[in-house]
């Protein structure tokens, strides 16, 4: 099983919406089949089936859930050095083409949300600024052609 390398914000929520689908979410789906059941005839029974298939993909994020955290690793900060481009790490960089600057902090892919500003490791961007430094600058090969960045602030 691979490790998940996860922030200790990215673990609790995922713990937390584990919980909520554990107990409330199992509960209420356990509620519309035993409704859906009480119509009648099951064989020929919509709302029966709708509400098992919603039951079924309930287990399914469960199990998932389950075994994503039972391989996660909760990263440590205080043992990372600070001046390298990590997981976890917040990047300010500036784009060498437009002058504009951008910020990203790497994450897991589990933890990923572009519109927050986390990017996953496996991204290639992501991937190209692992291990480097503030001030250097680079270049990352992109789908749509080469980006040019050079580090500014790295910060944790």
């Amino acid at each position: 099983m691979e490790e998940i390398y996860l922030t200790k914000e990215g673990h609790q929520k995922l713990m937390d919406e584990l919980d909520y689908l554990k107990t409330v979410k199992r509960r209420q789906l356990a509620a519309a089949v035993g409704e859906a059941r009480s119509h009648g005839d099951i064989s020929e029974n919509a709302e029966y089936d709708a509400a098992k298939e919603a039951q079924g993909l309930n287990e399914k994020r469960i199990a998932e859930l389950e075994t994503k955290l039972a391989s996660a690793r909760i990263i440590d900060y205080e043992d990372m050095p600070k001046d390298e481009v990590l997981v976890g790490a917040t990047v300010r960089l500036k784009d060498l083409g437009s002058g504009e600057e951008l910020e990203y902090t790497l994450v897991s892919e589990i933890e990923a949300d572009y519109a927050q500003g986390k990017i996953s490791l496996s991204s290639p961007v992501g991937q190209a600024l692992l291990g480097h430094k503030e001030n250097e600058a680079l270049e990352i090969k992109i789908p749509a052609g080469t980006l040019r960045y050079k580090i500014l602030k790295i910060t944790r």
